[in-house]
């Protein structure tokens, strides 16, 4: 097996911004993995909130070279059970190689990845759109140029319920609110009232991601259902979020890949939470492995490629929230 690495730099359409950072580029890592005339792609983009570069992600990878290219007919979850130990500091990284390393093993058996795992892909959900912090007419634009029929929104602002309102007054579809860390106990929970009438779906993470107690508490006490993102990261926080979230949002780079995000969904359904998983502005080559988890999940939000200038890949299609897969196998993904 050989491995190949590219670095990319992914122009956005517009300036993004969350609560605690504003981008205009996105930094992105492509592992690809080469065996017996097939190839597996998988992607990684940095973070700085999680201190992730893209460099970093390459040193890691290279580091393990040789282990990675001596495999030979592994499992996709045997090959992470191995490469775990030696990427554990940087599940970014693991995470472009175990989503490019499912991809090769479903070409090689000549089915989709969602073919492979037996899912049902009837009843998928549609994706949100995000509309990142700005001035309110900008927003207003934003989302008038991509008319969505579910639009997650970006806040942690001093008027977070008039940008809302202001929203709202242009359309008529689901609103989601993802607040990054951003409000405190009290501001979230009359928020959510203000909010639900407003027709929100649900708040995501609006506490800090260490914050237990408090989210414990607006648990009991929102009147609308909380998501948790930032606090929970890898598979051991799945149980912690029991009690204190209603759900969970997975971000595959953050638990280490799609092998470990499967483990995390059925265990949060174990639990009885709602399964989410999400995107980090990632291009076509992340989401369109996303979008192979889709039977499995309650909401997702996989609208990064969308967010590109220009995309470096073609694989899923998405229009108006609706997913279509490709016609290849894997992830269906090819490098532009």
């Amino acid at each position: 097996m050989e491995l190949i690495i590219r670095e990319y730099e992914l122009q956005l359409k517009h300036t993004f911004t969350i609560s605690r950072e504003s981008i205009d580029t996105q930094p992105s890592l492509i592992v690809q993995l080469k065996s017996g005339g097939f190839s597996g792609y998988g992607e990684a983009t940095s973070n700085p909130y999680y201190n992730i570069t893209v460099p970093m992600m390459k040193q890691d990878l290279e580091a393990v070279q040789i282990l990675i290219e001596s495999t030979i007919d592994e499992t996709p979850e045997d090959f992470w059970a191995k490469m775990y130990p030696q990427l554990k500091h940087n599940m970014f990284a693991l995470c472009a190689l175990d989503m490019a390393y499912n991809d090769l093993y479903a070409r090689q058996q000549g089915k989709k990845l969602h073919e492979l795992w037996h899912y049902n892909i009837e009843r998928n959900p549609l994706t949100n759109y995000t509309i990142g912090i700005d001035t309110i007419d900008k927003m207003v634009s934003k989302m008038k140029e991509l008319p969505w029929p579910i639009y997650k929104i970006k806040l942690g602002t001093s008027n977070d319920i008039e940008i809302v309102k202001a929203l709202r007054a242009h359309t008529n579809a689901i609103f989601r609110i993802d607040a990054n860390c951003g409000w405190g106990i009290e501001e979230t929970l009359n928020n959510a009232i203000e909010l639900k009438k407003l027709g929100v779906e649900f708040l995501e993470q609006p506490l800090k991601a260490d914050d237990w107690a408090g989210h414990e508490f607006i648990y009991k006490h929102s009147v609308l259902p909380i998501i948790a993102d930032e606090s929970c990261i890898v598979e051991q926080d799945v149980a912690k979020c029991y009690n204190h979230f209603h759900g969970i949002n997975i971000k595959l780079v953050k638990c280490g890949g799609l092998t470990p995000a499967r483990r995390m969904i059925e265990q949060a359904k174990r639990l009885g939470l709602k399964t989410m998983v999400g995107c980090m502005t990632e291009s076509s080559v992340g989401i369109s492995a996303i979008a192979h988890l889709l039977p499995q999940l309650d909401y997702v939000d996989m609208d990064g490629a969308l967010l590109l200038s220009e995309d470096i890949a073609k694989g899923v299609k998405i229009a108006h929230g609706k997913i279509d897969y490709s016609e290849l196998n894997g992830t269906g993904v090819v490098l532009k």
